[in-house]
């Protein structure tokens, strides 16, 4: 059976990607973010690749995440980033040699009622500015309080997140990073700021542990500075097929809402994609395609299950070419823009309908 739609991931690409965030952080080590199915790439195969790498660590958001990668015998440590909501949680995570990342009192309430023998380890997480999770910057003592009490807790780190890393003119990640630093100017443990934009554009924050996600997956954080210019390889490539060639007249309208008008007689190709396997319905008309080593563009609405290209200029087009939608030559995070998104939803987006293919090493 044919797939319709394939996301091809490159496991080594990734390999790679982690080779050159070494070499910009060498004296950081490395907790990698395989969220959300490692971005959408696939949590376990990815999770494997980065283990038979040497990663240092590995975060997820949740117990699921992480379960599912312990089930699939991932034995690297693995940091819950949104911690425990229960004392249940809190025992499993404990059972499972997780670290949690706690970041707020409640959440220390519930590990103090553990029984005093559970091996806990666990972060701090917290506020500089981001305003999500995490301790306010005026906490610090009391946490540290916290830790003396209890000598026979693990005690991995403190934590932050950065709100505008990819904005390097913008000033307020050196200021939360400041922050950061006051608060903990001689408190011990060791320190993580960076995630990957955090990395590429703010050397002071690539401390002792570092937290990328998005450049492992070869995509850019940054706008105006590529993946190839960074050194990073994408990991990811999708394609769908063509299903069909067609010609129309000038004045013939394709698709749902008639929102292209044929400005010429011109060839439509039919493509095996659509929003229900994450193409976007707000990729607007021009979004740009590969197809035979050549570019087209979207002519028309995306609809459930396809779209339609304006192939002119690509003559040897035929039924089953595979048609690149994102990934080496097209890179995500441009593609991300035609439709108002980034790349991170782009790759979360995609569903079960997507017949993923590993490559580059063992899953």
């Amino acid at each position: 059976m044919i797939p319709r739609v394939t996301a091809t991931i490159d496991l080594s690409a990734i390999r790679s990607n982690l080779a050159t965030l070494r070499r910009l952080a060498p004296r950081s080590r490395i907790m990698a973010a395989v969220k959300a199915g490692a971005y959408g790439h696939g949590a376990v195969p990815v999770a494997r690749a980065l283990a038979g790498a040497g990663i240092d660590a590995l975060a997820v958001a949740c117990l699921e995440e992480a379960m599912q990668l312990r089930q699939a015998h991932v034995q690297a440590p693995i940091a819950l980033l949104e911690g425990v909501i229960s004392s249940e949680e809190a025992a499993l995570a404990v059972y499972e040699r997780l670290q949690i990342v706690v970041h707020d009192h409640w959440q220390i309430e519930l590990l103090e009622r553990l029984p005093g023998s559970a091996r806990l380890s666990l972060w701090f997480k917290i506020d500089t500015g981001m305003h999500r999770l995490g301790f306010p910057v005026a906490d610090v003592p009391r946490l540290v309080e916290v830790l003396r009490r209890h000598p026979g807790w693990s005690f991995a780190g403190w934590m932050t997140h950065l709100a505008c890393a990819d904005e390097p003119d913008n000033p307020f990640t050196r200021e939360q990073i400041e922050r950061f630093g006051r608060a903990l100017d001689g408190v011990p443990g060791a320190r993580s700021i960076a995630n990957s934009a955090g990395m590429l554009a703010w050397p002071e924050a690539r401390v002792d542990w570092v937290r990328p996600g998005l450049a492992l997956y070869g995509c850019s954080p940054l706008p105006g500075r590529s993946a190839e210019a960074l050194g990073l390889r994408p990991a990811m490539r999708l394609e769908g097929r063509v299903l069909a060639v067609r010609e129309y007249a000038a004045g013939e309208s394709i698709g749902y809402g008639r929102t292209f008008v044929c400005p010429e007689r011109m060839p439509v190709a039919v493509v095996s994609v659509g929003y229900a396997d994450g193409m976007h319905r707000a990729f607007r008309n021009g979004t740009p395609v590969r197809v035979r080593g050549r570019t087209a563009y979207l002519a028309g609405r995306v609809s459930m299950d396809m779209v339609t290209i304006d192939v002119r200029g690509i003559d040897d087009i035929a039924v089953g070419d595979p048609v690149l939608l994102w990934g080496e030559g097209l890179p995500a995070e441009e593609i991300a823009g035609y439709a108002g998104t980034l790349s991170y939803e782009l790759f979360c987006g995609l569903t079960q309908r997507v017949r993923f293919n590993y490559v580059g090493g063992a899953i």
